[in-house]
């Protein structure tokens, strides 16, 4: 990411953080409407706590943007423990909408154009090593073997 897309990606933050209730619930509600089979990921999650989570989340990523390398392994990591969840690499496409839906219902006006490239560009990036540490991780996973004579 380039300077300017890191300061429209970090002083929009500082105004969706101040109604952080309100933009993950409007991506919670917006995900579950643009691809039904993530509302299973989360059935039987505290959505309070889950909403609280991504908030963080997004805080600490914007926050380390500038640093990519040293955010790079704890985002790994986070796909990584998706694949546990359920998460499949389809579920990136649909987060990364509902999460612009978000965003610009929150700010209106104020998630200019440019600003709405900037998160883009931004969640494309963790999206993307989080797809492919999910992906490892999956291809990682053996089945347990098969029963005796079967």
């Amino acid at each position: 990411m380039n300077p300017d897309q890191i300061h429209l990606v970090r002083s929009s933050w500082v105004k969706l953080a101040e109604r952080a209730e309100l933009v993950t619930s409007r991506f919670y509600d917006h995900l579950f409407v643009i691809d039904g089979s993530a509302a299973r990921v989360f059935a039987g999650v505290d959505m309070a706590a889950q909403r609280l989570k991504l908030a963080q989340t997004l805080g600490v990523v914007v926050n380390a943007l500038d640093n990519f390398d040293r955010l790079m392994p704890a985002i790994a990591a986070l796909g990584k423990r998706h694949t546990g969840y359920g998460v499949e690499a389809h579920h990136f496409e649909s987060v990364g909408e509902a999460l612009l839906h978000a965003f610009s219902d929150t700010l209106g006006d104020e998630f200019t154009p440019e600003t709405r490239a900037a998160w883009t560009v931004a969640y494309t990036l963790v999206a993307s090593v989080m797809q492919r540490a999910l992906t490892r991780s999956a291809g990682s996973t053996t089945a347990p073997p098969e029963p005796a004579g079967r």
